[in-house]
């Protein structure tokens, strides 16, 4: 088998975690979409920026992190533009945090010019999974597929040198999220 899926990691940069993950990529000559959180970003810039200048991509996972369904249009667009000032080159993809949204939601992000991107397998390390349960998840994706990761979750951290060398063994390689579609394909 040979295809291509996307690993993307939410809610950095973080000092803790953000340069070693980019170190993982880059040692496995990988590379991941990153979907940081806007005060984050502009927080830590100089680890967002060496994340792109190592190849990684970068969407917007909106300013604050809010249950965006909850939020009036008007703050979902002000989360949203406020992000993409701060990302710089006008990020085409954007994640809900939590993946909570409706159809309001997708149309205002829509007039923004972003694309909205969930997933297709969830790590579950956001509530606790340890290393091997991450790399079993990581193991069930298939051509085409995202999976979402955290930055800031140090069993993430541990395993994904074991997801690359899974992939790499399944003839699958972690490539970008296309716009157009929402899957992943060549980088």
């Amino acid at each position: 088998m040979t295809g291509y899926v996307a690993l993307t990691f939410d809610d950095g940069p973080d000092p803790g975690s953000t340069a070693a993950l980019v170190s993982v990529l880059r040692n496995a000559g990988a590379r991941a979409t990153l979907f940081p959180i806007g005060r984050n970003a502009r927080t830590y810039p100089r680890l967002l920026r060496s994340a792109r200048n190592a190849g990684m991509w970068v969407g917007n996972h909106t300013w604050s992190h809010p249950n965006l369904t909850r939020l009036t249009p008007p703050r979902v667009r002000a989360e949203l533009r406020r992000t993409q000032s701060v990302l710089g080159g006008t990020p085409r993809l954007f994640r809900p945090p939590y993946g909570r949204t409706t159809p309001e939601i997708h149309d205002i992000a829509a007039r923004l010019g972003l694309i909205e991107v969930l997933w297709d397998i969830d790590s579950r390390d956001w509530a606790g999974a340890g290393a091997d349960e991450i790399v079993a998840a990581a193991a069930r994706l298939t051509d085409g597929q995202v999976l979402l990761l955290h930055e800031r979750c140090p069993a993430t951290l541990a395993a994904l040198p074991r997801i690359l060398d899974d992939l790499r063994a399944r003839g699958l390689r972690p490539g970008r999220i296309c716009p157009d579609t929402g899957r992943a394909i060549a980088g």
